[in-house]
């Protein structure tokens, strides 16, 4: 077996002959290198993987950052920050590579959640977001070679309608059975960072992306003048968050469970995870109530919680199996039920929580009565890009009736609010006709198949 600086300088020998062999001129090329490094070193830590930050590779990770979002606390626009580019990037990438970059304070604000709380949402400057960008560019295809199939959150390839799908197959294989619906407190805003740079540290140790992490994640945030340091949680707003959230789940969770708690368990069980929301599907109600406990004493050694109230094990046998009526439970905006199929045997289907369905109509009511003034035609067109907004989110099978119910209520509201504009003269019969007949809303309709979609250095 070779010593550590053996296999480091086999590392970056394997670099410099992948150099030679191809041209690494692409940023996917190289990302599938990393991937390939990954996979044979999979037990030791990557040493050398910041000499990628390159012109070609900030330039691309500006490329994949959103030109619409908002400006951070220097007021910078992304369009502004391109007019000077290249000079940008250079300036920025010789302050990374010297240790001398600082990061920027995080503007805050906060956006109404429900009636009586509200969710805050960090803004970065864009030069942030796009060295964010590229760490995570780096980042990505070294950990899609270990994360696990039941992650479904913020990764390439996988979508929210693929984690729905999970659960309804777990739960129809194993005929119903007991489902874990598990809620973490303020996942991100409560991850500690010296935990979070250890399980970093596990696969990574290249000192330019241990550097920049740290920073960001004692970057200071700024809200009305006033400027905080968080001692917990990862960057607010920032474009690597979401990466780094799910390392360390992985670490936390996923891992764990796949590898040492689930093969001591006495029936089937089966996680699923969508970013910090997940479940877990048993056959057994001892295993439920036992992972249960396991689950919070592991979150607590890693400084997370699990509320108490809104964590809850979920009686969800099969109709058939059971004597008593199965409950339902809610999983990423969906409640989960069973129901009778067109051949009297029974199916998990899901629809639309109530508790998302009178949010949407609310932001519907909200928007109908500030814009009713405006042309009707373009009221119409705004309202159809809203509906296909929902169903894009909300268009899986079996909620065709919660997503017609959806669109008659739009109309509805529709219809309400223009009737209190006071120019509007037309009686509500003829103005019901006029919308529906020469300004109907978009059919509901059925849009995702859920099928599990892997980049080729992912595999």
């Amino acid at each position: 077996m070779s010593s550590e600086g053996d296999r480091r300088g086999e590392e970056r020998a394997n670099w410099r002959d992948a150099g030679e062999k191809r041209p690494l001129s692409s940023v996917s090329t190289r990302q599938q290198h990393i991937a390939e490094m990954a996979r044979k070193y999979r037990g030791s830590p990557l040493t050398t993987l910041s000499h990628h930050l390159d012109l070609l590779w900030m330039r691309e990770a500006y490329g994949r950052v959103n030109r619409d979002s908002a400006p951070g606390v220097d007021g910078q626009t992304v369009a502004g920050y391109g007019e000077h580019l290249d000079e940008n990037l250079l300036n920025l990438l010789e302050r990374v590579k010297r240790g001398v970059y600082r990061a920027p304070w995080v503007k805050r604000v906060h956006i109404p959640k429900s009636d009586t709380e509200t969710r805050p949402i960090g803004m970065p400057t864009v030069e942030n977001k796009v060295l964010e960008r590229a760490v995570a560019m780096l980042l990505e295809p070294v950990y899609e070679t270990q994360f696990l199939d039941c992650s479904f959150g913020f990764r390439p390839g996988r979508s929210p309608h693929q984690a729905l799908e999970a659960v309804r197959d777990a739960v129809m294989t194993m005929g119903g059975g007991w489902v874990l619906d598990v809620d973490v407190q303020k996942y991100f805003d409560t991850i500690p960072h010296q935990q979070l740079r250890d399980v970093l540290s596990l696969r990574i140790r290249d000192g330019v992306i241990g550097r920049l992490v740290a920073k960001w994640l004692k970057a200071g945030v700024w809200e009305e003048g006033q400027v905080t340091y968080p001692e917990t949680g990862t960057p607010q707003g920032g474009v690597i968050s979401p990466l780094l959230s799910n390392i360390y789940l992985h670490e936390v969770l996923d891992s764990w469970f796949v590898h040492e708690i689930k093969p001591g368990l006495q029936g089937k069980a089966e996680l699923i995870r969508f970013a910090d929301d997940f479940v877990v599907v048993c056959a057994q109600r001892e295993d439920a109530v036992r992972v249960l406990e396991l689950v919070t004493a592991r979150f607590q050694s890693y400084g997370l919680t699990i509320h108490p109230e809104k964590t809850r094990i979920v009686d969800f046998h099969h109709p058939w199996k059971s004597e008593d009526k199965p409950q339902t439970f809610d999983f990423l905006g969906f409640t989960h039920y069973w129901a009778k199929t067109r051949d009297g045997g029974f199916a998990v289907k899901r629809q639309t929580k109530g508790k998302k369905f009178r949010a949407a109509l609310k932001g519907i009511a909200e928007w109908c009565k500030t814009h009713r003034h405006e042309p009707v035609a373009k009221q119409h067109r705004d309202l159809s890009a809203k509906v296909r907004g929902h169903d894009a989110y909300y268009g899986i099978r079996g909620n065709f009736p919660a997503l017609a119910r959806f669109r008659h209520e739009v109309l509805r509201l529709w219809h309400y609010w223009l009737r209190r504009r006071s120019c509007e003269r037309r009686g509500g019969e003829k103005l019901w006709k006029l919308l529906t007949e020469h300004f109907p809303l978009p059919r509901a309709r059925i849009v995702h198949t859920a099928k599990i979609h892997q980049l080729t250095w992912s595999l």
